[in-house]
């Protein structure tokens, strides 16, 4: 049971309303139903949540200390986060410089080094021709590790036994002859895979309301006005006693027939101002529960809801269906959708 549920069931048991609770708490009716509908938003963060919450209790008689453990368990609990796959770079071999040799004429006897004795001072100095040599051996070395880095990074030479092939005019034949008199296949074209057509905005056929047990669902009538583009129209649930629908279904929803099978990477729902509904986006073939899978889902929200889903979902049929209904300002529960607009490739 919610936070929510356990206080609104605890005024009910106390016979109280929740005006007579306001007056003793000295909080407003609105959060005390957004409360009661887990729904702390109006509570001005969770300093204030837990005093309402602590204050609500001692109204209605219930013990706070689980209520309180409760919120701070929700508050800790970490959110999923999406996976993101990287493919690691491919190595890259980078060509070795070869070691520079001196050419033969120039190369020198090693001698042993003589010692250095303290009356020497400082250290014996090179022949200015020693010097030069040396500088000419490194200088030479170094133009030819540049040489060998530019051959080894341009186009490699025809292997024996091959020759370039020729460009071909309009109308010849698909081959190249060599100047031995052999016949080289010419390469084939790479094929090019046809881009993929990018997402657009999904008129659907049609909108229905949907019932738990697979019927219609609340004021099917209604469901129409989802899909019509009008913003001040909307689709609505009944009135429920509570946010659960009374305990009385598991769900209620907004079935959207697409009139053939698409595929959806987006949507945006457009609710009413009260936060606090939660529901599942399901897609499936067939307009049953069990074949309509969950691809996206939200909780506690209210206004403008946008997903993007995380792969891809293919079918027909796409349904909005409703666990959880925000609050009213009657201290009943109902929920409605102004726009349902969906996204994907036909």
């Amino acid at each position: 049971m919610s936070i929510g549920e356990a206080l609104a069931n605890a005024r009910r048991r106390a016979g109280l309303s929740v005006a007579q609770v306001s007056e003793q708490t000295r909080i407003g009716e609105t959060v005390i139903t957004g409360i009661e509908g887990d729904d702390f938003s109006a509570c001005g963060g969770d300093f204030g949540a837990r005093g309402h919450i602590r204050a609500i209790a001692a109204a209605v008689g219930a013990d706070p200390e689980p209520l309180i453990e409760q919120y701070d368990a929700a508050r800790r609990r970490p959110r999923a986060l999406a996976e993101e796959v990287t493919e690691p770079l491919p190595a890259v071999r980078v060509p070795q410089c070869p070691r520079p040799v001196a050419p033969a004429g120039m190369r020198q006897e090693r001698r042993p080094a003589e010692p250095v004795t303290p009356a020497a001072g400082r250290r014996r100095q090179q022949p200015p021709v020693a010097r030069a040599v040396a500088l000419g051996v490194v200088l030479v070395a170094g133009l030819g590790c540049a040489g060998y880095l530019l051959a080894t990074t341009g186009h490699a030479a025809p292997s024996a036994g091959t020759h370039p092939a020729t460009p071909r005019r309009s109308g010849q034949a698909g081959h190249v002859a060599s100047a031995a008199g052999g016949v080289q296949t010419a390469p084939a074209p790479a094929a090019t895979a046809p881009a993929a057509a990018p997402p657009r905005t999904l008129t659907p056929a049609s909108a229905t309301a949907f019932g738990s047990s697979g019927g219609l669902g609340d004021n099917s009538g209604l469901a129409a006005r989802a899909i019509d583009g009008n913003p001040d129209t909307a689709w609505h649930t009944d009135w429920y006693a509570t946010a659960r629908f009374g305990n009385l279904y598991p769900g209620t929803g907004l079935l959207v027939d697409m009139g053939r099978p698409v595929t959806i990477t987006a949507a945006a729902i457009t609710l009413g101002p009260a936060h606090g509904a939660s529901f599942q986006l399901r897609v499936g073939a067939a307009p049953a529960l069990a074949s309509l899978r969950p691809v996206a889902r939200a909780a506690g929200v209210g206004g403008v809801v946008r997903l993007r889903l995380a792969r891809p979902a293919h079918g027909r049929y796409v349904l909005l269906w409703f666990t959880r209904l925000p609050p009213g300002p009657a201290g009943t529960f109902q929920a409605a959708v102004y726009g349902l607009q969906l996204q994907g490739r036909t």
